[in-house]
């Protein structure tokens, strides 16, 4: 099949990559490739996926800086300031893809316009929401759906399919799984903890000093400001704690060997995590993870056998399950990550969609 894949606009999609969407696309478009597939991924100037054909769009990513999503505060997935900006961008990405014929066109960019300028597409459209239920996109998709043809709508996990169910159809949930068989592991327990992820509220990195604090751990952190005010005012102060170090995001080969080295992968998010692909990551690399139970990480962490669950915002409960981390067996972390997260179950679930897709020349979706 010839497949165009959309790209978030606001980054480049490259090593390091800004976050685990990014790094599941270009994990997608490299195992479909592999398998045989044309694919085309249409992305922001900057963007390099070895081994796949990707189209410079000529969109600069900073021109997007105020679509950048906050699960806190103000933003979102399309706020006023930079609506203007990722209209006039995806207008002019679509405008490219227009110019090839494609079995499917795949869209994982998250702002409304990626979804709007789709609709006006010749081949069936897939729309994957990689963030949590959002008005703005719900709003363009019911649109879509009204124009005769409904795109194809995925999420990324059942929790999240849950969620957006509330406001418009879900066809499908294909977790953004990794590659494990490229993952190196260790058995052999760690020192440690770590936190990989951007430096953002949502993402919980202060509690996750506080939590390594008080368990006694030294916790290395890897990630890039995400949002400066908060980088500034709580990683900061923290940062200048004993044990304590802060990191640039790393490219994603030398992170699976830092988080192979590590006792434990503190994952305590203060948001509904839409899917976890850190948390994935870590268990690949036989590395046990401590969470807070919020959004799907019950669907990626098996509480009590690759790490333990805590209730949302317990740091107390979270620094004791860091303490029986060390009974967590790292096989076994490995053995869940292979069986139940890796890239070929998603490369397998992608590939059955577009076959559908496609057979029932894109009608499928429209039908219900």
């Amino acid at each position: 099949m010839k497949i165009a894949m959309m790209a978030p606009l606001v980054t480049a999609i490259r090593e390091p990559h800004r976050g685990g969407s990014q790094a599941f696309l270009a994990d997608l478009a490299r195992g479909l490739t592999e398998r045989g597939h044309e694919i085309h991924v249409y992305a922001a100037t900057g963007s390099k996926i070895p081994g796949v054909t990707v189209i410079d769009t000529g969109i600069d990513p900073k021109a997007l800086a105020g679509t950048l999503y906050r699960a806190f505060g103000p933003g979102g997935s399309e706020p006023a300031s930079g609506a203007a900006a990722a209209d006039a961008a995806f207008d002019a990405a679509y405008a490219l893809v227009r110019q090839s014929r494609y079995d499917v066109i795949h869209n994982h960019a998250f702002d409304a316009p990626a979804i709007r300028h789709a609709n006006a597409l010749p081949a069936p459209v897939v729309h994957t929401l990689h963030l949590p239920p959002d008005e703005a996109i719900a709003l363009a998709l019911r649109r879509a759906a009204r124009s005769g043809r409904r795109p194809t709508v995925v999420t990324v996990s059942a929790f999240q399919a849950r969620a957006w169910r509330t406001i418009l159809t879900v066809d499908a949930v294909l977790p953004p799984c990794v590659p494990t068989a490229i993952i190196p592991w260790s058995a052999t327990a760690g020192t440690g903890a770590v936190f990989a992820g951007r430096l953002s509220p949502e993402k919980g990195v202060a509690e996750a000093v506080d939590i390594a604090v008080a368990a006694g751990l030294a916790i290395d952190i890897y990630g890039d400001v995400y949002d400066a005010d908060y980088a500034r005012a709580t990683i900061g102060p923290r940062a200048a704690r004993p044990g304590v170090r802060v990191h640039p995001a790393l490219p994603r080969a030398a992170l699976w060997e830092v988080l192979a080295r590590a006792a434990v992968a503190l994952y305590p998010v203060l948001w509904d995590e839409p899917f976890g692909m850190a948390a994935a990551e870590a268990q690949a690399c036989g590395t046990p993870v401590v969470a807070f139970r919020r959004g799907a990480l019950s669907e990626v962490i098996a509480d009590g056998v690759t790490g333990f669950l805590v209730p949302p915002g317990d740091r107390r409960a979270a620094a004791d399950a860091v303490g029986k981390a060390a009974a967590i067996s790292r096989t076994e972390c490995r053995r869940h990550a292979e069986r139940n997260l890796d890239l070929n179950q998603s490369l397998d679930g992608h590939e059955r969609l577009y076959r559908r897709i496609v057979s029932s020349g894109g009608k499928e979706a429209a039908d219900g």
